[in-house]
């Protein structure tokens, strides 16, 4: 952030957390979050002023006690069908808020997460899958 401030009520429009899980994470809770224009509403706030190393963002509708419905932006890509870490940024901002215990599903685009933000960290668990098979050529990772 680009000064300290209460992390659990940001001072933008939609009251949003911030949430750092070795990279941050800002945090909408909305009604529908398939109402919401996330390929205008995340860059807007991805570069907010408030975030001077830009952010991912997550729109998120918690629909039980222990079940979030989540889309992400994530900063410098874009939408994404899944993010672990805004999962996690999720279910924690979602457990200090009150809005949750500790322990959620999130249901994703690309499919769902289970976290539990025990005393000794934040835990997720979901399935994996292959996605993609590349060969990198030399002269690609001298460029990098």
């Amino acid at each position: 952030l680009a000064r300290a401030m209460d992390t659990l009520s940001l001072p933008i429009d939609g009251n949003p957390v911030a949430t750092g899980m070795g990279n941050p994470h800002c945090t909408f809770f909305v009604e529908d979050v398939a109402a919401i224009p996330l390929d205008t509403f995340g860059p807007a706030h991805e570069h907010h002023p408030l975030f001077p190393q830009r952010t991912n963002v997550q729109v998120a509708q918690v629909t039980g006690p222990d079940r979030i419905r989540m889309r992400v932006w994530e900063r410098g890509t874009g939408i994404t069908l899944a993010s672990g870490s805004s999962s996690c940024a999720t279910a924690v901002a979602a457990a200090r808020r009150g809005l949750t215990g500790r322990r959620v599903t999130i249901d994703l685009d690309g499919g769902t997460i289970a976290v539990d933000w025990r005393d000794d960290g934040v835990w997720m668990t979901g399935p994996t899958a292959h996605v993609f098979t590349a060969t990198l050529t030399p002269a690609f990772l001298a460029a990098l």
